[in-house]
């Protein structure tokens, strides 16, 4: 994993809808809560998409985007997203570049790892979360992070 107070790497990929995203995009402007998570729509995965989607409002008042990453590909976030009604981007990420590049763990040797940054407006990771099996502890974490920052 990243360190607190390093720079986010920069990355660019696309969403659900193809939509062109970038990182850098966001710096200078928004803090970002960027979530790893391992599966579109295994339980715990559902779960904690749908309570960032549940708490979106909580990080526009922090002046946060949210943005999820998974491996899967664009046709199946585009229909975990309208199925679950998520209102964030879920980046593409097919050939782990941006999990790599963020140093997210593999768990059990073959599942993607459940990891999430908050990234500052300037950039720094402010504050990282390990936790495999309770994604309710990412927005709980993430929302403490960013209210403490405030």
């Amino acid at each position: 994993m990243l360190n607190i107070g390093e720079n986010a790497p920069l990355f660019t990929g696309h969403d659900q809808d193809r939509n062109v995203i970038k990182l850098e995009d966001y710096i200078g402007n928004k803090n970002i809560v960027l979530f790893f998570y391992p599966k579109d729509d295994s339980p715990v995965c559902t779960a904690e998409a749908c309570s960032f989607r549940d708490n979106y409002e909580k990080f526009r008042n922090l002046d946060t985007e949210i943005i999820g990453i998974n491996q899967a590909g664009v046709a199946s976030h585009k229909n975990f997203a309208e199925k679950h009604r998520l209102t964030f981007p879920i980046i593409n990420d097919e050939d782990n570049k941006i999990r790599k590049l963020y140093k997210v763990p593999n768990k059990f040797f073959v599942l993607a790892g459940r990891v999430t940054y908050v990234i500052d407006k300037q950039g720094l990771i402010k504050h990282a979360i390990n936790n495999m099996f309770n994604g309710e502890v990412h927005i709980t974490e993430t929302l403490n992070s960013l209210k403490n920052e405030a």
